[in-house]
């Protein structure tokens, strides 16, 4: 009997340590920022690339998945892009990357959207790493500028600001070649 008493408490005893681990309260924790490569010295890093829309063709890398709620404006239309992005203008120049993401017709009384897209970088010392660039495009201004607010592998942490420049757009099918002169504070 007193076996019996002994082991119903100790599995009481579990219960409550078991029940009261899931209250909340640890779910986040101080970490040393060396273990994440942070205690190194900031660099800022720029580089240009051009990023190529395409909408005609066989293989656009560019496809509108919801249309605009009317004709006069782009206001309401989302599209899906998968971008070449090149070291020079010329689309058969040398890929470095792609565009990836969508941008979205967000302004009523202008040509404005809303940019999401990561650029996927495939060359070079940033093979594998990206940077997230996330903001508003007025696409018919001279100079558009949007934060990169974030990035993975070698610009893991990063910040900072992209400048686009349209160098080309064909007004009969939406085709563009868009310069991204990138800014980016990284590890």
């Amino acid at each position: 009997m007193a076996k019996l008493i002994f082991f119903l408490a100790v599995q009481i005893l579990f219960l409550a340590v078991v029940s009261s681990a899931g209250d909340g309260e640890d779910f986040a924790r101080t970490m040393d920022r060396k273990l994440l490569g942070l205690h190194k010295k900031e660099k800022l890093t720029h580089f240009k690339v051009y990023w190529h829309d395409i909408l005609s063709g066989p293989n656009p890398t560019s496809i509108m998945i919801q249309p605009p709620v009317t004709n006069s404006s782009y206001f309401g239309a989302i599209s899906m892009i998968d971008n070449a992005l090149t070291a020079k203008v010329p689309m058969n120049s040398t890929v470095l990357g792609q565009a990836q993401g969508f941008y979205a017709g967000a302004a009523q009384k202008e040509l404005g959207f809303l940019m999401a897209m990561n650029f996927a970088f495939k060359t070079g010392k940033y093979n594998g790493s990206t940077i997230t660039i996330l903001g508003r495009n007025t696409a018919l201004s001279e100079v558009r500028e949007m934060p990169i607010v974030g990035g993975s592998g070698l610009f893991r942490f990063a910040r900072g600001y992209v400048e686009a420049r349209t160098k080309w757009i064909n007004l009969k099918n939406g085709d563009a070649t868009v310069e991204y002169s990138c800014y980016v504070l990284h590890y």
